[in-house]
């Protein structure tokens, strides 16, 4: 048994969702192309996105990044690194997928990044 063997990818085939707008569903199947580089899941499945708004070209992401262990000093330099990867690898596949304005935010609404 690995070490992140607990993160694994969840069975959510067999949960019952409230059907999402189609553009909507296309930029979930997009961001399921970013990967965490810490675990390798992606952000959809492994928790991260909590909200999604699209409006035409315009996507504004809602991610939660919560820190582990605030008070060490080296576990934060490694979460903003790995935050500021996520967050570029979020642009990346979006502006490939023709989107013009992205936005993405955090659980308090600060603004993290824009493309």
């Amino acid at each position: 048994m690995g070490l992140f063997d607990f993160l694994k990818q969840k069975d959510t085939k067999n949960m019952k969702r409230k059907k999402l707008p189609e553009e909507v569903r296309h930029v979930v199947e997009i961001l399921k192309k970013v990967k965490d580089p810490e675990t390798e899941l992606n952000i959809v499945d492994e928790g991260l996105v909590y909200g999604l708004t699209v409006e035409g070209s315009k996507v504004q992401v809602f991610l939660l990044m919560a820190r582990s262990t605030p008070h060490c000093h080296f576990c934060q330099m490694i979460a903003i690194n790995v935050q500021r990867k996520i967050l570029d690898r979020i642009i990346r596949v979006l502006k490939e997928e023709g989107f013009d304005r992205i936005e993405v935010y955090n659980e308090l609404g600060l603004l993290l990044a824009e493309g």
